[in-house]
């Protein structure tokens, strides 16, 4: 099959672009107003960018009445988010919270969900979250779209702070995903939870390239810092 999005009938009964792209990892970003109330939602479009410095996006549709999402306020106007991983065991409080409330509701009620303040950003997080990056705002990217909600606000934010539950930790000071259970969406209203993974090496490539895979802050600053050796030493 064939079809133009937006020109052409696919002919299916629902649609399947975002089926597509799956899994999507959860942006589950928690945000406090301006008046100091907590809001927290789930994101589906959402990915870190780089690695050093550490950057995350998120994408917020407009609401079902062409709005700016609460989520989207809030950042801009406090400058914080704090990113927490949405997992198999809060897989209900994460879809609660996707409820859109009136602004100005605390989320955190809403889904039963304890608010631990962050150590750098002004604003909560889901203590029973095992990871939590506390970020700082950047920009947004705004996308024109249909009425009503095809615009999108692309939001980016340098994460400052990393909070990683002891016990999420494998013997190999691995981030073990058998013990976190991270939830993805795909598409529709499907779901999926991460229990199994598997490891492959790209064949043949440079120590030096596959550290930028890994995403080590600290082999890439070595490396920079030899490269700026080698420079000196020519002249």
């Amino acid at each position: 099959m064939f079809y133009k999005p937006g020109v052409t009938d696919h002919g299916l009964p629902h649609d399947p672009f975002k089926a597509c792209v799956i899994p999507r990892p959860i942006g589950w970003i928690s945000t406090k107003s301006p008046s100091g109330v907590n809001n927290l939602a789930p994101y589906s479009q959402f990915n870190n960018l780089t690695f050093d410095p550490p950057y995350v996006m998120f994408s917020a549709n407009q609401t079902v009445n062409n709005t700016r999402k609460d989520t989207v306020r809030n950042v801009e106007a406090t400058g914080h988010f704090v990113w927490n991983l949405a997992t198999y065991a809060l897989r209900d409080a994460v879809n609660k919270s996707a409820q859109q409330l009136p602004y100005g509701v605390d989320e955190f009620a809403h889904a039963n969900l304890t608010p631990e303040q962050a150590s750098l950003v002004k604003c909560d997080m889901v203590r029973e979250s095992p990871v939590k990056f506390e970020c700082e705002y950047h920009s947004t990217l705004r996308l024109p779209g249909n009425p009503p909600m095809g615009t999108v606000d692309v939001v980016i934010g340098r994460v400052v702070g990393v909070h990683i539950d002891d016990r999420v930790l494998n013997e190999e000071g691995l981030l073990d995903v058998h013990r976190t259970e991270p939830i993805a969406r795909c598409g529709y209203y499907q779901y999926t939870v991460v229990r199994e993974v598997f490891d492959m090496v790209i064949p043949g490539m440079d120590e030096d390239v596959l550290y930028g895979l890994e995403g080590s802050v600290k082999r890439n600053r070595e490396r920079f810092e030899k490269g700026k050796e080698a420079e000196g030493g020519g002249e």
